[in-house]
């Protein structure tokens, strides 16, 4: 992969370790293996008299013979000289502020190399620490190499140089990728309390790229998991479509569980697993996941809101059953009260988009009405924009459960395949297809009043 090492090392920082230089001829990785933008992005800041590397994902994927997706860039320029170089231009983020470059539906992420937080009062820093150790705030610009040692894996420390289109190994990246193995740069502990995600980011590039967690990085993960409190609700949002819509979601699932790092992230859910006495609704997600990257590897579509329908689905139906037996609601408010409740409570950890959350909750309704088919239930209920998301939600239901669950999903796979008279008789055969009236108020009955007796009398 890497052939022999490059005469051109150069000394590194103050660890005495040497960063490695490989020459163009003696690696695989090409320009043409880039995105056409993200070159272009690299020669204006070239140009305009700044240093601009391609850094991390992108330099990984090629070395291991994986197309990249995302073209990162690192260069010595703040966000706001990148922003005067280029019209098509935001610059974003609070925690550690990066410039996008637009380019249609295509983003270019440009940050600025970072330095270390100590002695660098002289730079300028915007910079906060929490009592943990979290970095809150992580505006300190540096040198590449405090940028390479601020990099979370030595296999995203990799640097592609638009000057000599050489490779700049400052952490033993390559070493890591050719031995498949995770592991972070610098002291682990410190590391994830800086950023607890990185226990996240460790567990999802191990299962993307088929790769061994390193020991020593593994180690804390299970005493630092509920660091992940501190995490953001959105962000973590965001981490969790990463996880669980990347075709490797059973996968994830799997190590989060084993970590100890799912309950931090879906406590309700965890908890019924660990009291369950069948094993029902473990064996539910754990489809579900099967599922799902079934579908994506397949280049089909996957709604997060059936993912969130199904990671809320046992925590709802234990919430609507008390409420059923304590304040004596029928079933559909009780679920909908349930609903409310989960979807809340969910939020404090995971702040999914009401978007999503307003597809999941027509998920559950849809799962109350579809054993009621008499009339023209059934053919109003198929028109429902969520009917087929609700659909799959009943197979996958009766995947775990076939009784009393797969007489009812047989019946709606036949009632799809058939024309409108085909449907209507099998509407026809249902027992009680007589759709329940709805009884009428009784009449308020007034007492006659009594004719006013006259003053004469």
């Amino acid at each position: 992969m890497t052939g022999k090492k490059s005469v051109n090392t150069v000394k590194k920082n103050n660890n005495n370790s040497l960063p490695l230089i490989i020459g163009r001829s003696e690696h695989n990785v090409s320009r043409k293996n880039f995105s056409p933008n993200a070159i272009k992005v690299l020669y204006r800041l070239k140009d305009g008299g700044y240093d601009a590397y391609l850094v991390g994902g992108c330099i990984r994927d090629v070395l291991l013979g994986v197309e990249p997706k995302d073209f990162d860039v690192v260069t010595n320029a703040t966000p706001e000289q990148v922003k005067r170089l280029f019209r098509n231009c935001r610059l974003i983020g609070r925690r550690f502020r990066l410039a996008h470059i637009v380019f249609g539906r295509e983003i270019i992420e440009v940050a600025t190399m970072r330095g270390h937080h100590e002695g660098n009062e002289s730079k300028n820093p915007i910079s906060q620490s929490s009592t943990e150790g979290q970095l809150l705030r992580d505006n300190v610009y540096g040198t590449i190499d405090e940028d390479a040692e601020r990099r979370d894996f030595s296999i995203n420390a990799l640097y592609y140089s638009i000057n000599d289109f050489s490779i700049h190994d400052y952490a033993n990246g390559m070493d890591a990728i050719k031995n498949r193995r995770i592991e972070l740069i610098g002291h682990p502990e410190t590391r994830y309390r800086e950023d607890p995600v990185r226990m996240l980011r460790a567990i999802r590039f191990a299962t993307k790229l088929d790769m061994q967690i390193a020991p020593e990085t593994e180690a804390p993960i299970y005493e630092l998991a509920d660091l992940l409190a501190n995490i953001p609700a959105a962000r973590l949002f965001e981490e969790v479509l990463k996880l669980f819509l990347n075709g490797k979601a059973e996968a994830n699932f799997l190590a989060l569980r084993q970590y100890g790092l799912f309950k931090e992230l879906f406590p309700a859910l965890d908890l019924i697993f660990e009291q369950s006495t069948t094993g029902e609704e473990l064996k539910f997600i754990r489809q579900m996941f099967i599922n799902t990257d079934l579908r994506i590897n397949a280049d089909k579509k996957v709604t997060p809101a059936f993912v969130f329908a199904a990671l809320l689905w046992y925590p709802l139906v234990q919430r609507a059953e008390q409420l059923m037996q304590e304040n004596r609601l029928d079933e559909y408010e009780a679920y909908t009260q349930a609903g409310n409740e989960v979807v809340a409570i969910n939020s404090q950890q995971i702040a999914v988009p009401k978007r999503f959350t307003l597809g999941a909750r027509e998920i559950w309704q849809i799962q109350l009405r579809l054993p009621k088919r008499g009339g023209q239930r059934a053919y109003r209920l198929a028109q429902q924009p969520r009917f087929r998301a609700a659909y799959d939600f009943l197979l996958l239901r009766a995947q775990v459960t076939p009784e009393p669950l797969q007489e009812l999903a047989t019946w709606w796979t036949e009632y799809q395949k058939k024309e409108n008279v085909g449907q209507k008789q099998m509407v026809k055969e249902l027992p009680n297809d007589k759709p329940a009236t709805r009884r009428r108020k009784p009449r308020r009955r007034y007492p006659n009043k009594k004719p006013s007796q006259s003053s004469d009398s």
